[in-house]
């Protein structure tokens, strides 16, 4: 790995365009560490053809361009030594940590079910994810709630979503870990989930009555869902926790799509979030061009 020569000749010289005012002003002199306005999370894997392939070799690479979080979605399936060395690593660098997925289902019905073993199940799962939680000082985990089931009433299985996830908030609030359940566009990616809509999971939420019990706004999938992105921010604000990003066709950075994630960005900076922005997405580029282009697209996006 050739970290900080890729600092020295990559981002300190040519590629310091990564830094050039969106507006068409000068570069900026400043050093890249630590001045984006919010916390974008990368994941692991994002920058492996400047850090290689160890994970805190990755992480020194994301503090050193200015990432100040992490999203790992596979944390739970990590060792815990590993999960132990990240952590250690997270918090020397100033790092916070973001979602990890405690429960993803997209075939099986779940939580619209109202069956014991199925609560069983569930509260198992989140009690490992409580554990997780506490070795990563991490605040959030992802939940996905699976199918629906065609032969149910849909507000049946509404009411057994909201009951189960009763069960799983009261194990997620005496350690302050707060659920963040994901709506997924239904008809591209993921056919046949239950939870689709950010409107749908702000009822959710709001039945559930939880701290631990909140949304992740992914915008990618809501532009294709809904579309309607800031007015839909706004109005389930107070029961959103975390957001996620991807532009849209293609699920790359931003800059990429039709998303224009500038406005969104600073519309959320004005609001007062002070939480994670997690880069749930591809790269248009392959390698070393690839994870500059990923990092000046943050850069234009973070200029407002």
């Amino acid at each position: 790995m050739n970290r900080r020569g890729f600092l020295a000749s990559g981002l300190a010289a040519g590629a310091m365009a990564i830094s050039m005012s969106s507006k068409g002003g000068a570069m900026a002199q400043s050093p890249a560490k630590n001045n984006f306005k919010l916390k974008y999370a990368p994941h692991f894997g994002m920058f492996g053809a400047h850090a290689g392939d160890d994970a805190v070799d990755e992480l020194k690479f994301m503090a050193d361009v200015g990432f100040t979080a992490l999203e790992d979605n596979g944390m739970m399936g990590r060792a815990k030594n590993e999960q132990e060395r990240i952590a250690r690593a997270m918090s020397q660098l100033g790092m916070t940590m973001g979602v990890f997925v405690a429960y993803g289902e997209f075939g099986k019905r779940t939580f619209v079910r109202r069956h014991k073993s199925i609560r069983e199940m569930l509260v198992e799962r989140l009690k490992a994810a409580v554990e997780v939680a506490k070795r990563v000082n991490a605040k959030w985990c992802t939940i996905v709630p699976g199918a629906y089931d065609n032969a149910t009433e849909w507000d049946y299985q509404t009411a057994n979503c909201i009951e189960n996830l009763k069960y799983c908030a009261e194990v997620c609030e005496p350690a302050g870990l707060i659920m963040v359940l994901e709506p997924l566009n239904a008809w591209r990616d993921h056919p046949g989930l239950f939870l689709t809509k950010v409107p749908q999971a702000y009822q959710i939420c709001r039945a559930v009555g939880s701290p631990s019990c909140k949304i992740l706004d992914d915008l990618y999938h809501q532009q294709i869902t809904e579309g309607n992105l800031i007015p839909n921010i706004d109005m389930a604000w107070e029961e959103i926790a975390y957001f996620q990003v991807g532009d849209n066709p293609g699920r790359m950075e931003p800059t990429t799509g039709e998303i224009n994630y500038r406005n969104i960005f600073k519309h959320l900076y004005n609001k007062g979030y002070k939480g994670i922005v997690g880069m749930e997405h591809g790269k248009s580029k392959r390698g070393k061009e690839g994870e500059k282009a990923l990092i000046e697209a943050y850069r234009t996006c973070d200029d407002f």
